[in-house]
């Protein structure tokens, strides 16, 4: 592997920022200081006037693969990934067939190995008849249990409230959960039926997917993990009213923790109307006071960790009239420019982002050795020119489906080189060829 010198950049970490020199050996952090010399190294890379940053850690992603290839692939996915900053990601059990079963994981994992351009962990997904192979995962497999507290695909829709109370008494890992109502969206879509036919407007998706349906199964989740003492993380946030349920406390004190998106920090309910089904995903995009108090929870640490849902589906499928079009947006390219608007704003710090873009799931999710500017770890890092715009329709679109739900914006920053385990996976626009990606390992005892 080569010895690659990053010299002079400003680098944030762990709540410090300071102009450094990073030296990389064997794909690991091998020193940091200053005036670091250049004489060993195969590569020297200048980060002056850039910031660089622990690459982000994406603790949700939907990859597609196995099954639903013709959306995306783990490497056509992870190849967008590392261009826009992310160097590790955890994809979800929602394929097909979903990853219920060890053997799945398994496979899984193998399809990765040698394909991924950036590091890999999965998630084991729960349904209603799978609580001994859950009762059997080894906490260093997975980085956790996936429980689709609401409508989901095939038999991932846990509704049974026997196999609900179940996985949270017996998982041995984190429970991280999507949580809305299922009856209660039913009951909404019947509702605009009556009115509308099937021509439901894609506006009032925020009232079919709604702060009730979200915040019923929000607290039923909180409930079990605080009678059964589960350790639990909730997935996507999307409305202010279920903040009420979570805690400012550190990180390291709370066994509840919740995850907010990129595109729940941005868009609101007003971008239905230029941007349709395009952004339609599931928990729903709404409001714009739902939006800036998700954005304060974030900055206060009420919620813990920032990540995309990165969802993919053909162009013809997202076209689709509102009930026919699928959920979901491709995001991983985009993410981490779109997140440093708020810094730009002044509503985040960098620091503030680093702690819930790397740092916090890290943690949270037991990663090794991964997640911090830190000797000995690995060398996952991402160079950001603040003062270079991405202008999204003039760059290439890396993910396989072809199309980004922020055509047509410019974002004030650059992603200018991503380093995923001491390999150069992107810089200066262009993607290296070879996917370096690895396997991720987990420690329980960090979490």
């Amino acid at each position: 592997m080569k010895r690659i010198l990053i010299k002079g950049a400003t680098t944030v970490n762990e709540g410090i920022t300071a102009v450094r020199d990073i030296f990389i050996k064997e794909g690991r952090i091998h020193a940091i200081g200053s005036g670091l010399s250049g004489k060993n190294a195969d590569q020297v890379i200048d980060g002056e006037g850039l910031f660089l940053l622990p690459g982000m850690i994406d603790d949700q992603v939907h990859f597609r693969q196995p099954g639903l290839t013709h959306k995306g692939t783990i490497a056509s996915e992870s190849r967008a990934a590392v261009a826009g900053g992310i160097t590790s990601f955890l994809d979800m059990p929602n394929t097909v067939p979903p990853t219920t079963s060890i053997q799945a994981l398994t496979e899984k994992y193998h399809m990765a190995e040698g394909t991924a351009f950036s590091n890999y962990g999965f998630y084991f997904g729960a349904a209603n008849d799978n609580i001994e192979a859950i009762k059997s995962l080894d906490p260093e497999m997975t980085c956790g249990l996936k429980v689709f507290m609401g409508a989901s695909t095939g038999n991932l829709l846990v509704d049974n409230p026997d196999a609900l109370e179940q996985i949270f008494i017996h998982s041995p890992v984190l429970v991280a959960v999507h949580c809305e109502d299922t009856p209660t969206i039913d009951a909404a879509i019947s509702h605009f039926k009556r009115i509308y036919g099937s021509d439901i407007p894609i506006s009032l998706h925020p009232l079919i997917r709604s702060e009730a349906a979200c915040f019923k199964s929000t607290s039923l989740a909180v409930e079990l993990a605080k009678k059964h003492k589960t350790r639990l993380h909730v997935l996507h946030l999307s409305t202010e009213k279920e903040l009420s349920l979570f805690s400012e406390k550190p990180l390291n004190e709370k066994h509840i923790t919740a995850e907010v998106c990129a595109h729940h920090l941005f868009f609101s309910d007003k971008d239905y109307k230029d941007r349709g089904t395009l952004i339609k995903c599931n928990p729903a995009i709404k409001t714009e006071k739902d939006r800036f108090s998700l954005l304060t929870a974030l900055k206060d640490g009420k919620i813990d960790v920032v990540g995309t849902d990165h969802a993919p589906h053909t162009l013809e499928e997202k076209q689709k009239p509102y009930l026919g079009a699928p959920s979901g947006l491709p995001l991983v390219q985009h993410a981490l420019v779109c997140l440093l608007e708020h810094v730009h704003n002044g509503i985040l710090s960098l620091e503030t982002l680093v702690e819930r873009m790397a740092h916090a799931p890290a943690q949270l999710l037991g990663i090794r050795e991964r997640g911090y500017l830190r000797e000995g770890y690995w060398a996952d890092l991402v160079l950001v020119d603040m003062h270079q715009p991405t202008f999204v329709d003039k760059n290439p679109i890396y993910y396989q489906c072809g199309w980004t739900p922020f055509s047509g914006l410019t974002f004030r920053s650059k992603v200018a080189a991503t380093l995923v385990s001491g390999h150069v996976a992107f810089l200066n626009g262009k993607l290296d060829p070879s996917p370096a990606g690895r396997r991720l390992v987990f420690d329980p005892k960090t979490t």
